[in-house]
């Protein structure tokens, strides 16, 4: 429902409409006055926070033009309950509004024209457009940006003086206001011609797309990321990122979804967002031999149905989940897992992906994962709570929250000797279960009250100037950080595209900065004070690195920090039972089993403080090595040499049907059979030089 600020907004400008409506049946025009700009400025906030309840709003047929519409005849209706029908002034409102809203069809052509043809058939990051194709600057953010409710808005200055000449008894100020309302609404729309002009616009789809082809030709990509899916998903490429831009191949990030582009984190690799299913099937991949898929979806299938590259599913997290071995799995040419447990789980799931056609490459992005030393001299141990949320369903082996999670927590604060606790939800926690929402709510409520209690303990001190310092150090960065990624945002998609070559640079040095960033944030707060971590810093490797344990679900944060030979606990929500829980679930084999109870907490803190008292030390090791495969040679070393053999089959079976050609082989329907050979829109194949 948004914030409790907007809901407040909301509630107010709803009820401020019968207000209105009553104040123009008493009639009285001071609280006619008065609930209208309620009503006027509730709006305003709404659509500067952008708020989600904008859109209820229209569902429930009172969207933006109906709310004005509405408070516009209620001023009429005021004006005939004050016997003004026979006056001027009347027939003048209702000339304005019906005048007002003529002007709103022409305004609306003109912002969905400019828009529609300042969209590119295609979107890029790192991709030099500029000397290919001349794309003009964008219109000013202040003609199109909210440009309807900006538009309506001008009905304040009509509104205004017809009620002072209401009160007044004097036309010229409702003339006047209705003179400055028409006024401005003509001349916004006015302000949009000139950017329809042709010199004002990008070129048409088939030019940028022939300079999207002159660039791949240039740039000649072998190794391609593809991924489509929803704003939310977006994580699972981010995760990607990093690995692409260390392969020895050139690397290229093929994006289905704008919404997607946009949900990018920085990356050097070249970027194109390709919506368009016939587009992409006319793009210029012919020197792609490894197309990587890290989601399993519909829209795959416009890049799978090219043979002369070879097609690798990498996923995007390496769980017990029934995700991981998805029966659509079986459609590319490998399966690449971290470890042995992946090869045995599509195995046991018996989904028809082969066994030759899985290939062991580590998880790369695992590498800023440090290993355990043990808890340092002096310093309080600290546990990170990592619960996943609750699913599409009401599995209660889903998450702990609902079950455990008080318990799990309760026992953290009040542990002797005492624990740090670090709480970091699933993002999406409550976002389907309003029973998960309210368990994340009392979590938070009882972590923040253990903490202040500690605070008040006279055993837990803190180094305040070191503390100080390290907030200087934030603020610094943070400056920085602010100084360079602010004001980087462009004007629309095709002043993005054009202007989308990454600085080198000051991408090393974002980088930089936001590791300094992380070191400075712990150090900001005392190592006993418990965190709660919401937001997207501190990352969740960030946490395991200054965890000596965690507790967690079912879910690939297991699998992620098993790569740090940490002590770890999953609670078994469902009541399987620990043999059968260990039975069905490969990453628990080397943890500490809860219940709902949470009372083999004991266990897992026990081995935190004492190497001795840690049983399960040896299994984790062994159990590392079976889920992310061995440490030597390098993940990243795994996942280049996996391409470059795949390569190795792409480009050998290019060779081969060649062969058959000049060998004048069987008939054989050769469409995007070999590099050069493109559909057309029609379904026709092109010949086409790929240079």
């Amino acid at each position: 429902m948004g914030s409790a600020a907007e809901l407040a907004a909301a509630v107010l400008m709803m009820l401020g409409f019968p207000g209105v409506m009553v104040a123009a049946l008493v009639p009285s025009i001071p609280a006619f006055a008065a609930a209208a700009a309620v009503t006027y400025l509730a709006d305003h906030y709404l659509h500067r926070r952008n708020s989600y309840l904008i859109n209820r709003l229209g569902k429930i047929r009172a969207g933006l033009s109906i709310r004005f519409l509405i408070r516009q005849l209620l001023l009429v209706l005021l004006l005939a309950r004050l016997s003004l029908a026979d006056d001027l002034i009347y027939y003048a409102a209702i000339a304005c509004f019906i005048a007002f809203y003529g002007l709103q069809a022409p305004h609306g052509a003109l912002v969905t024209l400019i828009r529609n043809r300042r969209r590119l058939p295609v979107a890029t990051r790192n991709v030099d457009l500029a000397s290919r194709l001349r794309i003009p600057d964008a219109p000013p953010r202040g003609l199109l940006n909210r440009s309807a409710e900006k538009i309506l808005h001008f009905d304040l200055a009509a509104v205004a003086g017809v009620l002072i000449s209401a009160e007044t008894g004097s036309d010229l100020p409702g003339f006047i206001g209705i003179g400055v309302t028409l006024g401005a609404a003509a001349l916004y729309a006015l302000a949009l011609l000139p950017y329809l002009r042709g010199r004002r616009l990008p070129p048409n789809a088939e030019k940028v797309l022939a300079a999207v082809d002159e660039w791949l030709r240039e740039y000649r990509p072998e190794t391609v990321l593809y991924f489509s899916g929803s704003k939310d998903s977006a994580y699972q490429v981010n995760m990607w990122l990093e690995t692409m831009e260390q392969l020895d191949t050139r690397p290229l990030i093929v994006l289905r979804e704008r919404v997607i582009l946009q949900s990018l984190a920085p990356t050097t690799v070249p970027v194109i967002c390709v919506p368009g299913g016939v587009h992409l099937m006319n793009m210029d991949l012919s020197t792609v031999r490894v197309a990587l898929y890290a989601a399993n979806v519909g829209k795959n299938i416009h890049m799978l149905r090219v043979p002369t590259m070879k097609h690798v599913f990498i996923g995007h997290g390496d769980s017990d989940k029934l995700a991981s071995v998805n029966p659509f799995s079986k459609v590319y040419d490998e399966v690449w897992t971290a470890g042995r447990a992946g090869r045995d789980r599509y195995a046991i799931a018996d989904v028809g992906v082969r066994d030759e056609d899985i290939v062991e490459v580590g998880r790369p992005q695992l590498a800023p994962i440090r290993t355990w030393q043990g808890v340092p001299e002096g310093r309080m141990p600290t546990v990170l709570y990592a619960p996943t949320w609750e699913g599409w369903d009401d599995n209660p082996g889903n998450t702990s929250l609902l079950l455990a999670g008080e318990n799990i927590v309760r026992k953290l604060v009040t542990a002797d000797p005492p624990v740090r606790v670090l709480y970091k939800p699933h993002p999406f926690t409550g976002t389907r279960s309003a029973r998960a929402k309210t368990a994340h709510r009392r979590i938070t409520a009882l972590i923040e009250k253990a903490t202040a209690e500690r605070a008040a303990d006279a055993r837990f001190t803190a180094d305040a100037a070191g503390r100080a310092a390290a907030r200087a150090e934030l603020a610094r960065i943070e400056a920085r950080l602010a100084e360079l990624t602010g004001g980087t945002e462009q004007g629309d998609e095709a002043e993005a595209s054009r202007d989308g070559l990454v600085d080198i640079q000051r991408h090393q040095e974002v980088a930089r900065l936001r590791a300094e960033w992380n070191a400075a944030y712990w150090r900001s707060v005392p190592d006993w004070e418990h965190r709660i971590v919401t937001g997207a810093e501190p990352r969740l490797y960030d946490c395991f690195n200054v965890s000596d344990a965690m507790v967690s679900d079912i879910s690939s944060v297991v699998s992620d920090f098993i790569a740090s030979g940490k002590p770890y606990a999953v609670t078994d929500s469902a009541d399987l039972g620990e043999e059968e829980f260990k039975r069905q679930n490969t990453a628990v084999r080397a943890a500490v089993v809860l219940t709902n109870s949470a009372a083999e907490l004991g266990g897992l803190l026990a081995a935190v403080r004492d190497p001795d008292r840690d049983p399960l030390a040896g299994d984790r090791k062994e159990l590392k090595r079976y889920l992310l495969g061995p440490d030597e040679p390098t993940s990243i070393e795994q996942f280049n040499s996996a391409v470059a053999g795949l390569a190795v089959k792409a480009e050998a079976r290019n060779v081969g049907q060649r062969s058959r050609i000049v060998a004048g082989g069987p008939d054989v329907e050769l469409a995007d059979a070999l590099p050069g050979q493109r559909a057309s829109a029609a379904g026709e194949t092109d010949n086409v030089n790929a240079g």
